[in-house]
């Protein structure tokens, strides 16, 4: 028995898909500001437009959810403030975010804003969703790589409203846990412009696939599933897609949530949204099916049977009309070109349309459909010369950002952190080298792991338990129980990669966090120390004017370290035994999986102990050598220690985002 109809929640880019969304019935409609938002490539809201969407929105009872899902960089703070002093203005449904600096400054200064957990903060546990509710976030939206028996589990323990995406794109990492896009070139996904690198062609052993392109998410099947469990809001994904979509998307769905007699209506409806194959993916229960080698997106319909310097000829399975787009994808070299449907003849399934393309394609390419034309959307919301006057709170920013800084804590001592993945690593080490050795073991190192050993004893003081960044709903006890075994045995000192873990450990605890924990800002950094967490590690993908914008400089810089660029839970398989593929450049990159997630390193290290001495000068002095991505090689400990007692460069490697900055 369904316990509430759930909110049909809509995407939307622009005023034509704000439209599209409330014909089609949407209950709320998500969209963006034109900056801070994960779709910054979209055309997204200008601040009156979006005060005209709202009163629109009012008028037909329909939400406005806002996203400021992504990370915010120290010198962002002040634009920051302003937006959710308008936001807060507007009186808007909801924010969605990802940054916890967005939310200290939000919780602090705006307490009327309604608050939700981006899918980008990673919440997949019942811990993560009520460790929001507990810090006045209302809803969370879950990754979107739960099975259906996790999804149940956490449904029936959460104190907050859930949100479930239904249908559209699936990233190949956990949201929020993907540095490929930034590691390529700095375009950050955790700031929303994403080079999409999933959907890249790579080189696996002489063939070249795309081996991380997932197909698109469709839970049409399980729509009746998702509505018993009661499950708050139904989304989907697609701010840069088309009103056509939107609409489309919107209207089958619609009818399946108000008729489940009208599934099979709706799933037909589906077929026609332009996107990729499709997938229940974890949902379903099956991933086996749930990569593609087509990365593109389109329905084809038919082949280029004639090319003139005027016109070209194709065939189509589909019956067209004026104004539907297709797409011409070249058999030889890939390339494709977008063409619309305008001036054509037809005669039986064959269409003639005024092109020259002479040259750029050939008979034989393929034909895909990318866009049907349902219906025309307003492009105008109203007169912004008529909207009233907002009355916002009056701010003081320099005040704020002031209240920001940590008290006291200027002098610290420096610290030299290792991190290792395995315990073979441990006969490599000298703890004597480092101030602080760091454990991040897969389940069965810690299962086989003797807390009493003679190496383990002596050198306690100095060990520290990291937690993984992906805890199944079914693994949290193992950790529970690990935690309280190992603090029994004098083990007092865990790094987590959730701020949510620290509800997993016993009182008295003491705890850091990784850099999964973003502290890009100082409003972060605050947040951090409001909930008495002892260290904590800078970001990967940092870059150093932004570390060296913050007046907090207590954290940890990594200066040595793999970083995972994908962190995912779809397996993947690739024809290489050494599991390197490279990219178009021919940057290689390594496949490893721990604990049924798998990870992909660069076959090369970032590494920074040449900018050891500035980051010194300027009041760092906790740094970070990471192996848990190293492979092991004779000597490399000890080789590596002494590049950086030394402030010596490492070759190869990299300097990530550091110099080059992360956009």
């Amino acid at each position: 028995m369904v316990k509430q109809k759930p909110e049909l929640l809509a995407p939307v880019g622009n005023i034509e898909s704000f439209y599209a969304a409330l014909n089609a019935g949407a209950d709320a409609v998500y969209l963006g500001l034109q900056e801070f938002n994960a779709r910054g490539r979209a055309s997204n809201f200008t601040r009156q437009l979006l005060q005209l969407a709202v009163l629109k929105a009012r008028e037909k009872n329909v939400k406005i959810y806002v996203t400021l899902n992504v990370l915010i960089k120290n010198r962002e703070l002040d634009q920051l403030i302003d937006a959710l002093a308008f936001l807060d203005a507007v009186k808007v449904n909801g924010v969605i975010i990802q940054d916890w600096g967005t939310y200290y400054i939000a919780r602090k200064y705006f307490p009327r804003l309604v608050l939700h957990a981006s899918t980008q903060m990673g919440n997949h546990n019942s811990v993560g969703v009520n460790y929001g509710a507990s810090k006045g976030i209302v809803r969370t939206v879950l990754a979107r790589e739960l099975t259906m028996p996790e999804l149940e589990a956490i449904s029936l323990q959460s104190k907050a409203e859930l949100e479930v995406f239904i249908h559209g794109a699936l990233c190949y990492s956990f949201s929020g846990m993907c540095l490929f896009s930034s590691y390529s070139g700095g375009q950050g996904a955790n700031r929303g412009i994403c080079k999409q690198s999933c959907r890249r062609i790579y080189q696996d052993g002489g063939e070249q696939h795309a081996l991380f392109s997932l197909k698109d998410n469709q839970q049409i099947e399980n729509l009746q599933k998702l509505m018993q469990l009661g499950i708050r809001s139904l989304k989907i994904e697609g701010r840069m897609k088309s009103a056509d979509y939107v609409y489309q998307v919107c209207k089958a769905y619609r009818m399946a949530i108000d008729d489940q007699n009208n599934i099979g209506i709706a799933a037909q409806m589906l077929e026609l949204d332009m996107g990729r194959e499709k997938t229940s993916w974890f949902l379903g229960g099956n991933v086996s099916d749930g990569i593609t080698d087509d990365p593109s997106i389109g329905i084809h319909i038919g082949q280029i049977t004639d090319v003139s310097r005027k016109t070209i000829s194709f065939t189509s399975s589909e019956k067209l009309a004026e104004g539907y787009r297709i797409r011409v994808r070249n058999a030889n070299d890939d390339e494709q070109l977008y063409l619309k449907i305008e001036n054509f003849s037809q005669n039986g399934n064959v269409y003639q349309v005024s092109a020259d393309l002479f040259g750029k394609i050939t008979k034989g390419d393929d034909v895909l459909l990318v866009r049907v034309k349902t219906q025309s959307f307003s492009s105008r919301l109203g007169n912004v010369n008529s909207l009233p006057e907002l009355k916002k709170i009056p701010l003081k920013k320099q005040e704020i950002r002031k209240g920001l800084q940590i008290e006291g804590g200027k002098q610290q001592k420096p610290m030299l952190l290792v991190r290792i993945g395995s315990p073979a690593w441990l006969p490599k080490l000298r703890f004597d080298d480092y101030d602080a050795v760091i454990l991040s073991y897969k389940r069965s190192d810690w299962e086989k792991f003797d807390p009493n050993s003679t190496v383990h004893q002596q050198n306690r003081q100095k060990i520290r338990i990291e937690l993984p960044k992906f805890i199944s709903e079914k693994h949290l006890d193992f950790y529970r129980k690990l935690a309280v075994k190992l603090v029994a045995s004098g083990f007092n000192h865990f790094f987590i990669s959730q701020l949510s873990q620290k509800m997993l450990l016993p009182s008295g605890a003491k705890v850091s966090c990784n850099e999964n924990v973003y502290v890009l800002n100082d409003a972060s950094a605050r947040m951090l120390d409001e909930e008495k967490i002892a260290e904590f590690t800078y970001p990967l993908e940092n870059d150093v004017d932004n570390l060296l914008s913050m007046s907090n400089k207590q954290g940890i810089v990594p200066l040595y370290f793999y970083p995972e660029l994908f962190y995912s839970r779809m397996p993947v398989k690739i024809n290489q035994e050494s599991n390197l593929f490279a990219d178009e450049t021919n940057k290689k990159f390594r496949i490893s999986v721990k604990d049924g997630i798998t990870i992909v390193h660069p076959s090369i290290p970032v590494a920074l102990f040449h900018y050891r001495k500035q980051l010194e000068k300027n009041g760092f002095n906790r740094f970070l050598i990471d192996y848990s991505g190293e492979p092991m090689t004779a000597n490399v400990v000890k080789r590596i220690l002494k590049k950086f007692l030394d402030s010596e460069a490492v070759q190869p490697s990299t300097n990530f985002n550091f110099k080059l900055g992360l956009k």
